[in-house]
């Protein structure tokens, strides 16, 4: 995804293994997809990395020196495909778990809502 116009992934590296046979979809990826993913995002510089004896996974390196791993073993290549789009869709920041369920910019003045505060009558 582009924040304020530029691409934030800035390398999207594949790692496989030419022998596993988890790795089957991703190299069947790599000879139908990749060309045209490469193709069409110019901006992103793709390695491809060969590592034996290891499960596939896709690794993108972003702007702000974070990085992203995602596994997929046993996947088709038309799921590694949608991980890699969504990498490249990705802004590359950690994922900040909430510490409530309502999140807004306006908070209660009187606080916010609990089961404890149900009144008897």
């Amino acid at each position: 995804m582009a924040l304020r116009g530029a691409w934030q992934l800035q390398k999207l590296i594949v790692s496989y293994c030419d022998w596993g046979g988890s790795s089957r979809g991703i190299r069947a990826f790599m000879e139908s997809n990749l060309p045209a993913f490469k193709e069409n995002n110019p901006q992103l510089e793709v390695v491809t990395e060969l590592i034996r004896g290891q499960h596939p996974h896709l690794k993108g390196l972003y702007k702000n020196k974070n990085q992203r791993v995602v596994c997929v073993k046993n996947l088709t290549q038309d799921d590694v495909l949608l991980h890699a789009t969504r990498l490249r869709n990705s802004l590359g920041r950690k994922v900040v778990k909430l510490k409530t369920r309502h999140v807004t910019k306006h908070p209660s003045v009187q606080g916010t809502w609990t089961t404890d505060l149900k009144y008897e009558a």
